[in-house]
């Protein structure tokens, strides 16, 4: 009884158990080799420079870093842009 259980269940068991290990392992070697090799690169992200008051734009309403941001001075004072676009609406 206890060879019968061994040889005609546990054996072909632990016998499917590890083909089927193996063949898994190919397949999902293939698939991760393939999925990088579609996947682009990011982009590389520019350097952020922390710090600075932020200040609105008053084209777009975009808060700016005062460190960051184009400047126009407007009757002595200093307004400060997210782009040269914005600046370029204004002062035009």
């Amino acid at each position: 009884m206890f060879r019968y259980l061994i040889l005609e269940i546990l054996l072909p068991l632990l016998a499917f158990l590890f083909l089927r290990s193996i063949i898994k392992g190919i397949f999902q070697t293939r698939g991760d080799v393939a999925r990088r090799q579609s996947d682009p690169q990011p982009a590389a992200q520019p350097p952020v420079i922390a710090g600075g008051d932020l200040k609105k734009d008053p084209v777009c309403g975009t808060y700016v870093s005062t460190s960051l941001a184009l400047t126009h001075k407007v009757k002595g004072e200093l307004v400060y842009f997210c782009s040269r676009e914005c600046r370029d609406k204004f002062v035009g």
